[in-house]
Parts: C-alpha cells; structure tokens; sequence
C-alpha cells in the first residue's frame, strides 16, 4: 500500500513544558521512524494550514475566532487540561490542514493510506468549546469535508482510550458518517455509553464500545476482530478515518487500560484489512499516547501496517 505521511515542524510549536500532550511526542515519533529507515518509504505530504471557514465546517465560527484571538494576546488555558500558546492557534490550523491536505491526496490517488502526525489533538473539541488538550476537531472537519464533496458514508473509527465526545456529538443525528469507539468508561470525560446510539436519523450510527480499566488484547480482538467488521461492511463506507489515540497501551500513564504492543497491532491489522477489502481510503490521525517509547513504537508499527498491505 503506497503510503503517506503528514508532518511538519510547525506542529511543535504548540507546546506547555510539563504538560503531557506536548512537543516530545512527535518527536519521538519522528526519531522512531527515521530509526527504522521507514521515512524513506513514506510519501511525504506537506499539510496545509486550513482556513478559518473550513474549521468552521465543525466548529461555532465565533469560537474559532475566539482561539485566534485568545493566542494573540498571549495564550493561557482555554480549560483546566487545555492550554494554548501564542503559536497554538496556527499549529491548530495546520493539524486540520494536515487531516485535509491527506485527504485530498488520497482521492487524487497518490498514496492508498496516509498517517497524519499532526497536534493538538481533537477527538475531544466540541463545536463551541476547546476541552481534554482538544482545540479543534481534526477529523471531524475532515469528515465534514468528505460529506460536502458529496460522499455518503463516511466511517470514523476512534480507539483513544478516552471517548471521543466531540465527535460523537458533531454527527449524532447523522446517517452519513458512522462513528465507532472503544474507551475506557466510566472514566474521562464521562460520555461513551452503549446506551448512546445516536439520534433522528442518526440512530443507530453511533456505536460504543466501553471497556473497563483493565481490559486488554482478549477485549480489543474481541471489539475489532468481531464487532467492528461486523458493523464496517454493513455501512460498507467509502471512507475510513481514524481517530488514533495510543494511550490505550498498558504503558500509558494517563489511563487504566492493558492493550499490548502486540494488541494494538492486531487492531491496526483489523482496520486496514477491512478497509482494504472494501477498496477504502483510510487516513488514521493521532490523538493521544503519552508514553513516549509505547507511543513511537505503535506509530511505527501502524506505519509499517500500512506499508505491508
């Protein structure tokens, strides 16, 4: 599978010293990468900063103003875990970007895959509101960006350990993106239940999958080995996206959860070999991992995923 990559070094211009989504994790990355001579495999793709209408296809225009404004004058916390620098509101321009810029290589037919190692994260961001590191949603204005070039069935896969609640909202009366997580529940930020299924003629294209603290590979084979093809090929969408938190590793600092190395390279296995036998783009883009070695090494292994298949 000819495959992408999305990264510049303005994404570690964003950065709070101490705090634990910050520079170092896509640094590590990058090292991890370079390490294993896969760089050279990898088509390059250089994001694009994404314009403030395009944000706006998920996010309230006036909060987005409102982060461009809060940055210029100096930046500070927009909530408890989120902080946001004089630079933070153009990295996150050029995190959406990223996702956007990926995936418009992706329907032109220049790479088959593409990882986006872009940041801030956004799974959490909701339309008016920055939250849980989150400015904006990087996938789901890419998502949004799938539905007005008039896709149908867009599939979002969300594997953070903690829900994605920005984007479940952004789509929860929608029958035109599917969004499927696994997590672990109860924990932050307290949504993610199976009761929520969606609403209106979004019902039933919302799918939960909450795990307890604790719960590791038998849990996950079970969610992506059974469940999520199960439910991927009965949508049979056009497009994959995911959102690729790596926290869920047993080594992460920030959550209760025990999914091996090994375990998260049977999910990644599950996803791309879905999404290659219905012919689907797929983009994975990153959200959260906070041990850095876990973190660099399930990159590099979904890297190398895609370049196998």
């Amino acid at each position: 599978m000819k495959t992408g990559i999305v990264y510049k070094d303005v994404y570690l211009k964003h950065n709070e010293k101490g705090h634990p989504e910050n520079k170092d994790r896509l640094i590590a990355i990058m090292q991890e990468l370079e390490g294993k001579g896969l760089l050279k495999e990898l088509t390059h793709i250089e994001p694009r900063r994404a314009r403030a209408q395009e944000v706006s296809l998920n996010h309230d225009p006036a909060y987005v103003q409102e982060v461009a404004d809060f940055c210029s004058a100096g930046g500070g916390h927009l909530d408890v875990d989120t902080y946001a620098g004089v630079d933070s509101y153009e990295v996150a321009l050029y995190a959406v970007g990223g996702v956007l810029e990926g995936i418009d290589r992706l329907l032109e037919g220049e790479v088959e895959a593409v990882f986006c190692a872009v940041r801030p994260p956004g799974h959490h961001a909701e339309y008016a509101t920055a939250m849980g590191f989150c400015l904006f949603n990087n996938v789901a204005v890419g998502a949004h960006y799938l539905l007005q070039k008039g896709f149908e069935r867009v599939f979002i896969v969300d594997f953070d350990a903690h829900h994605g609640n920005g984007t479940q909202r952004s789509f929860y009366e929608e029958d035109r993106v599917f969004y499927f997580s696994s997590h672990q529940y109860p924990f932050y930020p307290g949504t993610g239940s199976r009761e929520e299924k969606g609403a209106g003629k979004g019902y039933g294209y919302n799918h939960n999958e909450p795990l307890p603290a604790g719960a590791g590979d038998r849990e996950f084979e079970r969610v992506y080995g059974e469940v999520f093809p199960k439910l991927f090929f009965e949508y049979s969408p056009q497009f994959l996206l995911v959102s690729a938190g790596y926290d869920a590793h047993a080594d992460d600092p920030l959550t209760y959860l025990n999914l091996s190395t090994q375990g998260m390279t049977r999910v990644v296995h599950h996803l791309l070999e879905s999404a290659k036998k219905l012919s689907v783009p797929v983009l994975f883009a990153l959200e959260g991992g906070y041990n850095l070695r876990a973190l660099a090494q399930c990159v590099r292994i979904t890297v190398e995923k895609m370049l196998e298949m």
